[in-house]
């Protein structure tokens, strides 16, 4: 199991720690991940850390496919990939409704059809075996619809690409997760449980290989959830630095009944406390959602508490199939401490 980390996208002032990048390379971690939102975004900081390091990947975890052609993305990536020498990994997402037409102001549509023709297309781009021709619900090259000129003609990229463009995707719903088994390099899944990957992912998962058609997909899938982990003698406390998140999520992303973090905790069995965590975040009552999240989902989903512990822990999540542990915005103990546990 290779470990990564991820840092995030910015809050009110522009936070990137190049000394803990720098770090993470030096002590061997296999990519660093930037993350967008509505706020700072993934390229540019994508491009800054890879003009700094030398080895490390340097991965976005995740692009927001709406927020972009796929045309724009694929020439993005491979300008990426090939100014850090095959170094970077295009992780794309398709964000919730709230972010896709509030912030974007496009329609959300189907997210499994929305995803699979993007994919496509940034595919036929980057591979660049013959002009981009496509004709889908929501991707049409050229344009033939409402004002069109009919001038537009099929293009291939200029560049010749000299290393291949690795795609991930972020998904958490079963049917997103059978599509990205499908159709991705690699999986970017969130509040990911080793307890209950099997049973939750496991058939998703199991279906996406076989569509693909491809015998050893499985075998060289990447699987990279972004965990937090808090080092600390006080379990209670490491717990209470990771509830916030989790409640955020689980009670305040989305609406009722259109939540997918919600969703998944009561997948994972925590249905309860999840609509609970949900009524009490949607009436404004954050501090008693953060309370509400339990122990035991906290602990599923993030590694907590003292070295000894999360050293002993780790074996559930080589053991449920991760091949990447991705950890959320470290510090350098937390940074050094995990990859003496992992070796």
């Amino acid at each position: 199991m290779k470990l990564a980390i991820n840092i995030g996208y910015w809050g009110a002032r522009a936070t990137l720690d190049m000394d803990l990048v720098l770090e993470a390379e030096r002590l061997g971690y296999d990519s660093v991940w930037a993350a967008e939102a509505w706020g700072s975004d993934a390229v540019t900081v994508s491009s800054w850390v890879a003009a700094r390091t030398e080895r490390i990947k340097v991965g976005s975890a995740i692009l927001q496919m709406p927020a972009r052609t796929p045309a724009m993305t694929a020439m993005t990536a491979v300008t990426l990939n090939e100014l850090s020498g095959g170094r970077f990994i295009l992780g794309l997402g398709l964000s919730g409704p709230q972010v896709v037409e509030g912030w974007h102001g496009v329609p959300y549509g189907k997210p499994l059809a929305r995803t699979r023709e993007y994919v496509a297309v940034v595919r036929m781009i980057t591979e660049r075996r013959h002009p981009a021709r496509f004709a889908g619900e929501y991707y049409q090259l050229p344009y033939r619809g409402e004002g069109a000129t009919g001038l537009g003609k099929p293009l291939k990229l200029i560049t010749h690409p000299t290393h291949p463009v690795p795609l991930y995707l972020a998904s958490i719903g079963p049917k997103n997760v059978a599509l990205t088994a499908e159709i991705a390099d690699g999986w970017l899944p969130v509040f990911y449980s080793p307890y209950r990957a099997g049973d939750v992912f496991g058939p998703a998962l199991a279906a996406g290989f076989a569509a693909s058609g491809e015998t050893d997909k499985a075998s060289r899938f990447d699987v990279v959830p972004t965990v937090s982990v808090v080092i600390s003698e006080d379990l209670e406390a490491a717990r209470d630095q990771v509830r916030p998140g989790i409640a955020f999520y689980v009670g305040g992303m989305g609406a009722r009944g259109r939540n997918f973090y919600n969703d998944l905790a009561r997948r994972y069995g925590f249905e309860d406390a999840a609509r609970t965590i949900q009524d009490l975040y949607l009436d404004g009552k954050r501090r008693e959602a953060i309370a509400a999240v339990p122990d035991d989902l906290v602990d599923e989903v993030s590694l907590v508490g003292p070295p000894g512990r999360i050293r002993d822990r780790l074996a559930a999540w080589r053991d449920a199939g991760v091949t990447t542990l991705s950890v959320s915005n470290p510090d350098l103990t937390t940074l050094r401490t995990l990859a003496a546990a992992a070796h």
